[in-house]
């Protein structure tokens, strides 16, 4: 494997990472956004459910409206029917049945009010919800539509990236992009460098020194045989120790002051502790 080859496969894996980067940066971002919208899809929901439940009622208030419209036209009939009774029992029969359709006809009614009633107290919750839901959209607008932008942006970068990846792996031998695919599948790192003591830079299992040397300066890919990843010569900054953050560093300092004060102030008592009493005869 040339050094040529090397390079080249170390910017294909920058690449894939870089994309990698980008493809969880769009996930945040919809996440991000679904945290977002959630207050407003949680009101809508129930805005939803609001207003289907009143159209349920006002088909089911309409429904009784027209059984009691049949009621009233059924009382009417009976009450002609009762005007040309020939004797007493026909017209005992059919007062009864009057009686009975009056009081399905007041049963109806008062479902009817009750139904009424209930549209009613949905509507005004409707209204609230509604008020409510707009509310919401209006408040976290100016954020979404940041949100929207930044996905946009991080979705175009992605996109960007892969174009990039694409053309770049053109320029490299067929077969070491076909070996660095299947190492990379699952998201899996496919180049490790060798660390400055000759380990795997990925699992740290230690190199047999003559499989360095070729490593280094061979012209063949060698895979590490605890983790099987391609083992490459170390960059300068692959060398280079993990900065320090700068809180962590300020913690360290603070640290050894406090431990100079510490040992200061203890000399300074083994001193006293050490110098002899005065004579009070002398």
């Amino acid at each position: 494997m040339t050094e040529q080859t090397r390079s080249g496969l170390r910017e294909l894996q920058r690449l894939d990472d870089a994309i990698v980067a980008a493809e969880k940066r769009v996930r945040e971002l919809e996440h991000r956004l679904a945290e977002v919208e959630r207050p407003a899809q949680d009101l809508d929901g129930e805005v939803g459910t609001t207003r289907n439940r009143l159209q349920e009622m006002r088909l089911e208030e309409r429904r009784v409206e027209l059984a009691g419209d049949e009621k009233a036209d059924r009382m009417k009939k009976l009450e002609d029917r009762l005007q040309a009774v020939r004797n007493v029992r026909e017209e005992s029969a059919v007062s009864a049945e009057i009686d009975m359709v009056r009081r399905a006809r007041e049963s109806d009614e008062q479902e009817a009010l009750s139904l009424l009633d209930q549209i009613r107290r949905l509507e005004d919750r409707l209204e609230e919800q509604s008020e409510a839901l707009e509310e919401a959209r209006t408040e976290v607008a100016p954020r979404r539509k940041e949100l929207e932008a930044e996905r946009e942006e991080a979705l175009a970068d992605t996109g960007r990236l892969k174009e990039e990846r694409d053309a770049f792996a053109e320029t490299l031998p067929a077969d070491e992009i076909r070996l660095y695919d299947a190492i990379r599948v699952g998201g899996r790192r496919a180049l490790a460098p060798l660390t400055e003591d000759g380990a795997c830079g990925n699992c740290f299992t230690m190199i047999p020194p003559q499989i360095q040397n070729e490593i280094r300066h061979g012209s063949e890919l060698i895979r590490c045989e605890g983790c099987g990843v391609i083992l490459v010569a170390p960059l300068p900054e692959d060398l280079e120790p993990d900065p320090v953050p700068e809180a962590a560093a300020d913690e360290a300092g603070d640290e050894a002051a406090a431990d100079e004060v510490e040992v200061s102030e203890s000399s300074e008592a083994e001193g006293a502790e050490g110098e002899a009493p005065e004579d009070p005869s002398a």
